[in-house]
C-alpha cells in the first residue's frame, strides 16, 4: 500500500514585490510534512523574500500560499506565528543585552499567559541544546556565533512550530560550526518530526542535510529535485561548483 504524501505548506503561483520591483513571479512550491527542504539561489534570486512572504512579512500581490488547508496569504505574522510558522531570520538578531533565558522567554511571547507549558518548552529547548542551558545566565551578546545561531533557532522553536523558516543560519559561521548546526536541524526534522524550509548558500553541505531542494533565478524555480539529483544537475554545478 502506498501512502498518500502530506501537505505542510503550498505555494500557488505566488508574485511579491519590493516596491516596483517584482521579485518573485508566479512561483509555485509544496513543501510536505516532514520534510528538511533547502532553496539554494545566487544573491538577488528572491530567496529571502520567499520566506518573508510565508510569515507575512511581505505579502504576495497575487496566488495563494496554504499551510495545514488554510490560506494564510492576507494573514498577519502574528496570526502566522499562532498557526504554527516560525522564522529564524537572516543575522540571528537575538537581543545582545539580554541573557540566553530572557531572549528565550522573548520568544515564547504566545504562549506567556501559560505558564507551565512556557517552563516545559524552555526545558524542551534546553534539552535539544544543552549548550544554551550551560550559557542560560549570559548575555547574548557574549556568545560566539555559533552559539548565537543555536539561540536564534532555539528562540524560534519556543512558539512550538510546525514549519521552521531559515534564512542563511550558516552566515558568518565556520564550516565545522555549519557542519554542527545543520545536525541539530536533521535532528529537529528526523527526530522532532519538524519540517524546514531552509534558505542557504552552502550548497555542498545544505545538500547533504536535506531530503528535498530547489534552485532559484530571478524569483522562480529553475530546478527541483532529490539532494542526489540536484548535485549532478548542469545548473546547480555550474552555479555552486562553477562546472
Amino acid at each position: 500500500m502506498t501512502m498518500t504524501a502530506i501537505s505542510c505548506i503550498q505555494l500557488e503561483e505566488i508574485d511579491v514585490s519590493h516596491g516596483h520591483v517584482q521579485a518573485i513571479s508566479g512561483f509555485s512550491l509544496s513543501i510536505q510534512k516532514g520534510q528538511f527542504a533547502t532553496v539554494l539561489g545566487p544573491n538577488g534570486a528572491g530567496k529571502s523574500t520567499l520566506l518573508k512572504s510565508i510569515i507575512g512579512l511581505v505579502p504576495p500581490r497575487a496566488g495563494k500560499i496554504i499551510f495545514e488547508d488554510q490560506e494564510i496569504q492576507r494573514s498577519s505574522p502574528n496570526q502566522i506565528a499562532r498557526q504554527g510558522i516560525s522564522l529564524v531570520p537572516e543575522g540571528r538578531r537575538i537581543f545582545q543585552g539580554h541573557t540566553v533565558e530572557e531572549n528565550l522567554l522573548l520568544g515564547g511571547y504566545l504562549i506567556r499567559r501559560n505558564a507551565k507549558l512556557l517552563s516545559e518548552t524552555l526545558d524542551y529547548v534546553f534539552e535539544l541544546f544543552p549548550i544554551l542551558a550551560d550559557r542560560r545566565k549570559q548575555l547574548g551578546g557574549t556568545l560566539s556565533g555559533g552559539e548565537a545561531q543555536m539561540l536564534a533557532i532555539a528562540r524560534a522553536l519556543m512558539v512550538r512550530p510546525r514549519l521552521l523558516l531559515l534564512d542563511e543560519p550558516s552566515l558568518g559561521l565556520a564550516p565545522q560550526i555549519v557542519v554542527e548546526i545543520l545536525g541539530h536541524l536533521r535532528n529537529l526534522n528526523e527526530v522532532e518530526g519538524l519540517t524546514i524550509l531552509l534558505v542557504e548558500q552552502t550548497a555542498a553541505l545544505a545538500l547533504e542535510y536535506s531530503s528535498y531542494a530547489i534552485l532559484m533565478s530571478q524569483g522562480k524555480i529553475v530546478v527541483e529535485g532529490s539532494p542526489a539529483e540536484m548535485k549532478t544537475h548542469e545548473e546547480v554545478t555550474r552555479v555552486y561548483f562553477g562546472s
